[in-house]
């Protein structure tokens, strides 16, 4: 690899994406951060991928879970050997070669992308060679993350209360190495992460896209298309959701649970039993409104680093879609030190919870009977057949254990390449509901 100024110019022999090609594609590679709107972008891009891909913008992979795995692949995250979810050796490369036939642009987007390191960033750039390469990067008001942050902390398995993390998080941005010693800044240091892309990614080729304050979804979709090059028009918003932060009194009652949790519950059946049916499912859908606000001293602090990240992103020449402004702090969303969430919401939300996981115990113990479905068809008939021999379960699980395999990453792009080209682009297929019971967990990614 030979690197000109922030330039990434030749290949590296041997690359799933090496063939000859006749022009070099666009690949959009956005990285988060997390608690943007990253959740909402991502909903609507796969759910207009057959729009989309007649714009020109091809999504690699089969579905969402795709890009998480070729994450875990890409920041070498740890796997449980009692995980269920098939392991994500190779997957980056998988999906990386899979944009490279992009005819003129792809998208690769997942928000913990944002906390890659320098050998990780490194990897990145160099297996999509010889794509033309651009950083997508979705940035937050301080003030406005901090909160939304907390509670997903607490989603994912937390037991820290607000006043704890809080102090933590502030304690450590003084740190110079603050992105190696706290989860937090390893995706929220907007300056350190734009610098480490900016050694791979040409400083034109990075781009800014401020989250607006008051919240808009349908600008925030405005302004990655403009990132993108394509209309905003003619796409449908209505089944994207948001990753909205649950109530204050919502998260404690899921924090103490957290704290009461045994210890041997691994990671993965808490992603998808309790972070799942519990905190999406349920209680994101409680009335609570209170949400944690930052005590005057925190929100003074908040509102230096935010006018430091704004005023360096006017200067440091890369592309800002929206208004960097909204960035900075609101001064007027300061709380009181100390809150306390009041017992009743938490009584509701643990009836709440107690009804629908009961449910849940219900519908594993007596499955409801599927009605058989229509092939609709000899043509129809086909495509299914085609679908299941190329991507059937076990056909899919054999092929990405053995994906750490360069013939195996191979093989999976030229199936990936049959099955989703333009004639015949899928929707896709819908996630089942996770259960409760160990045996009979979804899979996921």
């Amino acid at each position: 690899m030979i690197i000109h100024g922030n330039r990434v110019s030749t290949r590296v022999p041997g690359s799933l994406g090496s063939e000859p090609r006749r022009c070099r594609p666009k690949i959009y590679v956005h990285i988060g951060e997390p608690k943007t709107g990253t959740t909402f972008l991502q909903d609507v891009l796969w759910g207009n991928r057959q729009v989309l891909a007649a714009r020109g913008i091809v999504l690699p992979g089969y579905n969402r879970r795709d890009h998480v795995r070729a994450r875990r692949d890409l920041r070498d995250e740890p796997r449980q050997a009692s995980d269920l979810a098939d392991p994500w050796a190779g997957e980056w490369d998988v999906l990386a070669a899979q944009a490279l036939h992009a005819p003129v642009a792809a998208v690769i987007s997942d928000e913990l992308l944002a906390a890659c390191t320098e050998q990780q960033v490194e990897r990145a750039v160099r297996s999509l060679e010889p794509a033309d390469v651009h950083v997508v990067l979705t940035a937050r008001a301080l003030d406005a993350v901090l909160p939304a942050e907390w509670q997903e902390t607490v989603k994912c398995g937390g037991s820290l209360g607000w006043e704890t993390w809080l102090r933590a998080v502030a304690t450590t941005a003084l740190a110079p190495d603050r992105r190696d010693r706290s989860e937090f800044w390893a995706a929220h240091d907007t300056l350190a992460v734009l610098q480490l892309w900016s050694r791979h990614v040409p400083a034109d080729h990075l781009h800014i896209i401020t989250t607006p304050r008051l919240r808009s979804p349908q600008l925030l979709w405005v302004r990655l298309a403009s990132v993108l090059g394509i209309d905003p028009g003619g796409i449908d918003l209505s089944q994207a959701r948001s990753n909205s932060s649950l109530g204050y009194a919502e998260t404690e009652f899921l924090r103490r649970v957290n704290q009461l949790l045994m210890a041997d519950v691994p990671d993965w059946f808490y992603t998808r039993n309790v972070k799942s049916v519990l905190a999406q499912g349920v209680l994101r859908g409680q009335p609570g409104e209170r949400h944690p606000a930052l005590p005057p001293e925190v929100l003074a602090w908040a509102a230096d680093e935010a006018a430091l990240i704004s005023g360096s992103l006017r200067d440091c020449g890369v592309h800002v879609t929206g208004d960097v402004a909204e960035l900075l702090a609101c001064r007027d969303t300061a709380g009181p030190s100390q809150q306390a969430a009041e017992q009743a919401e938490m009584v509701d939300a643990a009836v709440a919870s107690a009804v629908v996981l009961a449910g849940q115990l219900y519908r594993h113990m007596y499955p409801p009977r599927l009605p058989r479905q229509s092939f609709g068809g000899l043509r129809r008939a086909l495509s299914e057949f085609e679908w299941r021999v190329l991507h059937g379960r076990l056909v899919q699980r054999g092929l990405r254990r053995a994906s750490h395999l360069r013939t195996v990453q191979r093989l999976r792009v030229a199936i990936w390449r049959v099955l989703m080209r333009p004639a015949r682009q899928r929707p896709p297929v819908p996630a089942r509901q996770p259960g409760v019971i160990a045996g009979r967990v979804s899979k996921a990614a």
